[in-house]
């Protein structure tokens, strides 16, 4: 895989995790952005003790881990590579469907993770340089 076919593989996985990201800043309570840090509401065990040490928590567990999936997804060996990132794309897709499903409703569960198998399908293609 050359250097562009790389950073476009990225794309599923970053965006499922920025979405899922998201949706979980916004449907925090009001009363957690107006300092109580113990009402925070994440399933993430990491994400959750930031989110209860600092209000920016959030905001600076979910930049270390975006780096983090760019850097591991572009530099491991093509195949382990492939499974990282979609494994990166079912958790958050999962993740972020957490929040939709009681929200939302199911429908829209079902859209999001339609629309992310689209994604990473017509991605894939591309880096296998396919034509769809």
């Amino acid at each position: 895989m050359n250097k562009r076919e790389k950073l476009i593989a990225l794309i599923p996985a970053l965006w499922a995790s920025i979405f899922d990201i998201t949706i979980t800043t916004i449907h925090q309570p009001k009363e957690y952005w107006n300092g109580n840090l113990n009402i925070a509401n994440e399933g993430n065990p990491i994400g959750n003790f930031m989110m209860k040490s600092h209000v920016s928590g959030l905001f600076i567990i979910s930049t270390i881990w975006l780096i983090l999936i760019g850097i591991i997804g572009y530099y491991l060996p093509r195949k382990i590579s492939r499974i990282f990132l979609l494994f990166v794309l079912m958790v958050h897709s999962w993740a972020a469907s957490t929040w939709i499903g009681p929200i939302y409703g199911f429908w829209f569960v079902i859209l999001f993770i339609l629309f992310n198998s689209i994604l990473f399908y017509i991605i894939n293609d591309k880096v296998n340089k396919k034509n769809i």
